[in-house]
């Protein structure tokens, strides 16, 4: 009942400033032309009136145009921003998870070929995010343990050397090739030796020498060989490094951290290239440990510290693209080009020139 007769008591009242503003008016001019700051206050009280109860309320302006008011307003109304960081583009997203199809690289990988076709990749989180919500493993596992601090202090005259195998095809049978590795620490630069299937003493020496006279040619430091404490590494091998004024440094006991950067350089030849052929001789194996180097050096980035998913060798990329570009400029997708080796195991992306 209160509330029937505070309804019928707000029916009165309007209907008396009704009468009012109808004797009010009839005083006025004919036309009577509002101010923009009045047509925003008629606007703002009468949009939500609808069009039957303005026909019947309205006298200055036409209901008509007062409804034409509100819809322009609708219309032109700006509309309010998203919040948060803005989506990443999706032609961006698209080669991301063309990348990870194609390959077994992890979030940091993608990430340094993004950088080398000159686009600015996103977070290392919204990487991970794009390959886990599309069921790819954002990176592979890494072993537990830090670096020591004698290769941080030598790393610009310090190599490390190790030897890796394959079980390879002869028309002997099954037999073991053996490759000895050379790392530089501070460039991360390799060289490797010819394949061997005796790796005896001599043959030792003998790669020693050819490698210390090969990276002293290319301009590299060679002060310090680290080397682990296995059979093939002789008194005489030692004794042959000595006389070209080159330092050896035996691992330490139980220190399995100590030849980190040579050993993980194996695992990758190994895991990303040799683990995935059926090697014929040892001429074939050479082969791929030559084609696999070419792409380690010009076209595979690396994550190491200081290198910062940068090439080895940046004057031998293909397609150099414009610096610091934003997420924005994002190339398209029919601009960026595959190159393949060993029949599409090793892929490196680059971007057509314009």
């Amino acid at each position: 009942m209160i509330a029937g007769a505070t309804q019928k008591e707000l029916a009165r009242q309007v209907k008396y400033l009704k009468v009012e503003n109808e004797i009010l008016r009839s005083r006025l001019p004919q036309r009577i032309t509002v101010t923009p700051k009045e047509r925003v206050r008629l606007i703002k009280f009468a949009h939500k009136l609808g069009g039957k109860v303005l026909s019947q309320l309205a006298t200055i302006v036409h209901p008509s145009t007062i409804m034409r008011w509100i819809a322009a307003e609708k219309k032109n109304k700006p509309k309010p921003k998203p919040r948060g960081r803005p989506r990443t583009p999706e032609q961006l997203r698209k080669l991301i998870l063309k990348m990870a199809k194609e390959n077994e690289w992890g979030y940091t990988r993608i990430m340094g070929e993004l950088k080398k076709l000159g686009i600015k990749p996103p977070s290392r989180n919204t990487v991970r995010a794009i390959l886990k919500g599309h069921g790819y493993d954002p990176g592979p596992k890494r072993g537990e343990g830090t670096w020591d601090e004698f290769l941080k202090q030598h790393a610009a005259s310090l190599w490390q050397c190790d030897f890796f195998s394959k079980r390879i095809l002869t028309l002997r049978g099954i037999r073991e090739v053996f490759v000895l590795a050379f790392l530089h620490v501070e460039t991360r630069r390799v060289v490797l030796s010819p394949a061997t299937f005796h790796p005896d003493e001599s043959w030792v020496v003998g790669q020693m020498e050819q490698f210390v006279q090969k990276a002293r040619s290319q301009k590299l430091r060679v002060a310090t060989i680290q080397r682990d404490r296995g059979s093939k590494f002789t008194s005489a091998v030692d004794q042959a490094l000595r006389s070209k004024r080159v330092k050896v440094k035996k691992n330490e006991f139980l220190a399995p951290n100590t030849n980190a950067f040579v050993e993980r350089f194996v695992q990758s030849i190994q895991q990303e290239c040799l683990d995935r052929f059926v090697v014929f001789g040892s001429g074939h194996m050479g082969a791929i440990c030559s084609e696999y180097l070419e792409h380690y050096h010009t076209e595979r980035p690396h994550q190491g510290a200081g290198i910062d998913n940068e090439l080895l060798n940046r004057k031998k990329m293909r397609g150099r693209p414009k610096k610091n570009a934003s997420l924005g400029d994002i190339v398209p997708l029919n601009e960026i080009r595959c190159s393949e080796r060993l029949g599409g195991l090793l892929k490196s992306y680059w971007r057509k020139a314009g």
